[in-house]
């Protein structure tokens, strides 16, 4: 991003919003070019900036295992699946990771920052919150996906 192009914070905890996490987004909803998106809150560029894209050819398990466990986390995931009558679908999810183990100010800062974030990312379809990994697990996803 360009020195001279900083982007306005426009939400309640004051973080921006890198106009790289809308692109990458843009990407994985249009070209299917990634599987999972990963973003973090950078407090000292006091933006949210894209920590790890996921390869398409990678699965849920491979996701989970890119979260932090102590670490709040904001992620977009492309589902695949097939409905009942066999039809393949996606749907894009948004999980706003928040670990019991993570610390307050954490959780409060990707908390204020959460609606704001996703009004940027225009195609969420299903949204999820998770404090542990159970609640997120794959059984989850695909009861949220139907």
């Amino acid at each position: 991003m360009a020195a001279d192009k900083v982007p306005s914070a426009n939400s309640a905890s004051g973080m921006a919003v890198n106009d790289d996490c809308k692109l990458k987004f843009l990407e994985l909803k249009a070209k299917r070019t990634h599987r999972f998106i990963i973003y973090k809150i950078d407090e000292k560029l006091k933006q949210i900036i894209v920590e790890k894209l996921g390869e398409p050819s990678l699965n849920y398990e491979d996701f989970t295992t890119n979260l932090p466990p102590n670490e709040c986390r904001y992620a977009i995931y492309d589902f695949d699946f097939f409905t009942e009558e066999n039809v393949p679908k996606s749907k894009i999810f948004f999980i706003a990771w928040s670990p019991d183990t993570s610390k307050v100010r954490s959780k409060m800062l990707y908390a204020s920052s959460k609606e704001s974030f996703k009004r940027e990312l225009d195609g969420i379809q299903v949204e999820l919150q998770a404090t542990d990994p159970s609640e997120m697990d794959l059984d989850v996803i695909k009861g949220r996906a139907n």
